[in-house]
Formats: C-alpha cells, structure tokens, sequence
C-alpha cells in the first residue's frame, strides 16, 4: 500500500479492498475496477453490461506541488460510485442513491481508523471529501456518484547535485 522511496498512497487498493470487505457493497453486487478520469468511467460502465453496481477509482490524479514549509504535493483521487436501474424508473434511482451514500459513508469511517497509519508514512488525508451526486442524463439507467479525496504526499525537494550534468546558477 505504500511505497517509502516516493511516500505514495495506492488508492485503487485501498477501495479495492473495502469493496471486497464491505457487506453493503457485496450485498449490492459492487464491482471494483480502475478507470482514466470520468471518460474510463463512461467506457467501463459501457463495456460492464453483466454488472449491475461499481466502484471505480481513477488512475489519474490532479495535483500540485507546495514548496512552502514542508514540501508536499497534492494529489487528488477520485472514486465513482454507480448503480444500475430501469430506465426513466425515478424511485429505483432514488433508492440506489441512498445506497451509494450510505456506501460512502461506510467507507469514510474505514478510512477515518486508517488515516493514523497513513499519517505515518507522511501522507495526509484532507479532512474535507467532497460527494457529488452525477446528473441523471449522464449515464441512462444508472445512478452515479464520485467523490474526491486530497492526499498530501511529503516530497523530498532537496537539491542533489548527482542529478545534474551542471549546477544551475539563478
């Protein structure tokens, strides 16, 4: 799960094993896969026709580098939830929305219990996790979610001079 060289935190495994271990998301048939952004998203739940419910972490991230006080980068993950449902059927929509809530907030309280030991390894969990709820109109006959987590990764920016053919002179 993490890497100590690069202090990076794997969070396709992270879910990947919630899902596995969570009742709710086997009770709901759950799938975990990973996908590149929102358009991975859209192919997977295209190409998944067997599947009636998901969980997809991106394997991109957005993000920055902080250079002030401790240097750290930014990185922003993102997890799709989605929930298959008859067609034009608003009820069953409803529903499988209130199940993707109630999975988030299962996977919130896990990862509040491990967020101890991510710390350890120098990485920081933004205590602020947004869940938005996807238009009706994006997928039809399926209710989507996401939500984001910001991770906070130490990143090592002390000069090495063997990196370099010269020093650079500002």
């Amino acid at each position: 799960m993490y890497d100590d060289k690069t202090f990076n935190w794997d969070a396709a495994q992270f879910f990947r094993r919630l899902t596995s271990n969570n009742k709710l998301a086997q009770a709901e048939g759950f799938r975990f896969c990973e996908v590149s952004g929102l358009d991975g998203f859209e192919g997977a739940l295209n190409e998944m026709q067997h599947a009636t419910a998901f969980v997809c972490v991106s394997d991109s991230s957005a993000g920055y580098v902080e250079l002030v006080n401790t240097p750290h980068t930014r990185c922003v993950k993102n997890v799709f939830l989605a929930m298959r449902h008859p067609v034009g059927d608003m009820a069953a929509r409803n529903e499988r929305m209130a199940t993707m809530r109630e999975l988030f907030r299962q996977y919130m309280t896990q990862l509040i219990i491990e967020r101890v030991q991510i710390e350890q390894h120098c990485i920081y969990v933004d205590p602020r996790i947004n869940f938005q709820e996807i238009d009706e109109y994006f997928f039809t006959g399926c209710a989507c979610a996401y939500f984001s987590i910001g991770i906070d990764i130490y990143t090592d920016l002390r000069y090495n001079p063997s990196e370099w053919t010269t020093r650079e002179q500002p």
